[in-house]
């Protein structure tokens, strides 16, 4: 599986500062998920689609129909400060 020297080069690696005890401990619980990710290779899958969402997801899309938009001056009536037809708003970038 995964040894102690192989926890801290990677740790080494990543710049990451381990203590004998956090070495140890980080050891035996990737022992541990490797263990589980390795039994959980021997269940048989034949016959079972892949999947990407455990519920099935479907977009439900309308049809794409134009209508009349609101008239410019109506759309601009409650604009704090409109300017030459549009939405003038506060510089937020220099």
């Amino acid at each position: 599986m995964i040894t102690k020297a192989e926890v801290l080069k990677t740790a080494d690696n990543a710049r990451i500062e381990l203590s004998d005890q956090e070495a140890e401990l980080f050891t035996q619980q990737l022992k541990a998920t490797l263990q589980l990710a390795q039994k959980l290779q021997e269940i048989n899958t034949d016959g079972v689609q892949p999947t990407i969402n455990t519920v099935y997801m479907q977009n439900i899309l309308r049809e794409d129909i134009v209508e009349p938009s609101l008239p410019r001056e109506e759309a601009l009536s409650n604009a704090p400060d409109p300017q030459d037809g549009f939405f003038r708003v506060p510089k937020i970038m220099d």
